[in-house]
């Protein structure tokens, strides 16, 4: 004990490394009775969000960002590396979901194992991946949006189409720097009013444009290797240029860290834990399920695409709408509008409610203001809290632009991503006698492998985003220090 010099009483001490036992945890929450949140999703509905969260930017985007730039037609292997990667970690997720099926996801786990530090750490990288991801994704949104309105006979004034702090001379921001991204905005707060009024209404929502842009890509896939001239796949992994990842096996390994954040999404169904129906059966499906059938249609995607045309013409805003112009059929370019615009939506939509049942089961902790675990009496959501989270991240959409906000998103989530790996480790050796509904296979191997490939992919991201991720986590523990860690003793 410690004495507190303002009062005389003897304040407690603080154990930045203290556990919370799985029972605690299951208790805290109310598992056993179904807890506060209103149990809405079944397989079918987590597997669509799963799905929702994934097929996103990464498709309709990366996949001609990467090989154009790294990877050339290699980019298929580099989707499949990065695939197998999540693959790993999915089975260690579903492990720990069906264990501690609370919607605090990673954090929880952590705190499970590591302790209350390093469980406000991966807290702090979550932000990344949920918070700044569903703005990242809103600004691609915004700029599909802004070409369809362009399509029809409709332009927005350019000061609000492009972010405050873009370059001059950045596309759409024709007199200079813009003012504020609105269309990005408004995304995000449509989508947050949706999920503050009910699991079951955006659920059915998402399924529904989950749908929609599966029917895309599945036209797509079909319609292009009728297309495919295999020309363009010699030399399928082209020569290195003499610089690190720059084409050769090098730029695959580099192209699989950027397509990497294609699969972030997969990992939000763990954060819908206490909102499923049967959590210890219907999670792994939907985590498991979801990234499988993504990794297919991601592998099919980018083998069309760089088959219709060469890789170097894709290093546009949309590679996939470039590529069915190359078979001649001007439709399809329409019809991939509309898929990236509702697979935009479902990983925004995904992204917002990972990030605020993370900060409910932070807030459950004393980590963050209570009003982030308050939920609503009707709606059974944390409604104040996506609202709170909608319009910050609605504010970062609208002043950043998408070459800031995606820098920190994958290096954020792959350091989560190893701390899951490690936990499976750990409560296997610690606690093997508790019951788990979903065992992963293969283990040591499977979390060791998902470590190392997550080490891997993260070596190959650039200095200068080790660099953020250092003073983006130094931030976050000044405030674990100077708040959470102090209220999380007061319990």
């Amino acid at each position: 004990m410690v004495q507190d010099t303002t009062t005389g009483a003897r304040a407690p001490t603080r154990n930045f490394f203290a556990r919370k036992s799985v029972d605690e945890i299951l208790a805290e929450n109310h598992i056993e009775e179904g807890g506060n949140f209103a149990r809405a999703l079944g397989p079918v509905s987590l597997t669509a969000l799963g799905i929702g969260g994934i097929i996103g930017a990464g498709i309709f985007v990366l996949t001609g960002t990467v090989a154009a730039k790294f990877a050339g037609p290699g980019v298929v292997i580099s989707f499949a590396l990065a695939g197998l990667a999540c693959a790993f970690v999915a089975l260690c997720y579903s492990e720990l979901a069906a264990l501690i099926p609370v919607s605090g996801s990673a954090y929880t786990y952590t705190y499970a194992t590591l302790g209350e530090v390093f469980a406000w750490i991966i807290g702090w990288d979550l932000v990344l991946e949920y918070g700044l991801g569903a703005a990242t994704v809103a600004v691609g949104w915004a700029g599909y949006f802004n070409r369809v309105l362009h399509g029809i006979g409709i332009d927005l004034p350019p000061q609000w189409t492009t972010a405050y702090f873009s370059e001059a001379g950045h596309v759409g921001a024709a007199a200079g720097h813009g003012f504020f991204n609105l269309p990005a905005a408004l995304v995000i707060l449509a989508l947050s009013l949706l999920l503050a009024r009910g699991t079951h209404e955006s659920s059915m929502f998402n399924n529904f444009i989950v749908f929609v842009k599966l029917a895309v890509v599945l036209i797509v896939i079909i319609f292009g290797v009728s297309h495919i001239d295999t020309a363009h796949w010699t030399p399928f992994v082209p020569e290195n240029t003499g610089e690190f990842g720059h084409y050769g096996w090098s730029g695959v390994l580099r192209g699989a860290s950027v397509v990497f954040f294609s699969y972030i999404g997969f990992d939000a169904v763990s954060t819908a834990a206490q909102e499923a129906k049967l959590p210890q059966r219907d999670v792994p499906i939907g985590i498991i399920g979801s990234l499988a059938i993504c990794t297919v249609l991601f592998i099919g995607v980018a083998g069309v695409a760089t088959g219709v045309v060469s890789y170097t013409a894709l290093n546009v805003p949309d590679p996939i709408a470039v590529a069915m112009d190359a078979t001649g059929a001007s439709w399809m370019a329409w019809i991939v509008k509309i898929g990236a615009l509702a697979g935009l939506t479902t990983v925004i939509l995904a992204l917002l409610f990972g990030q605020t049942r993370v900060f409910y089961s932070m807030a459950h902790d004393r980590m963050l203001p209570s009003v982030f675990a308050r939920l609503h009496p009707v709606y059974k959501t944390p409604a104040i809290s996506q609202i709170v989270v909608g319009v910050l991240v609605a504010i970062a959409a609208g002043l950043f632009p998408i070459e800031i906000l995606d820098e920190m998103v994958s290096i954020g989530t792959l350091s989560a991503f190893a701390l899951v790996c490690g936990a499976v480790l750990y409560l296997r050796r610690k606690s093997p006698e508790l019951h788990r509904p979903f065992r992963a296979p293969g283990i040591p191997w499977v979390p060791i492998c998902g470590i190392f490939s997550c080490l891997a992919l993260m070596g190959a991201l650039p200095i200068e985003t080790w660099i953020r991720l250092f003073v983006w986590m130094a931030a976050g523990l000044a405030l674990y220090y100077f708040y959470g860690s102090l209220r999380t003793r007061r319990r």
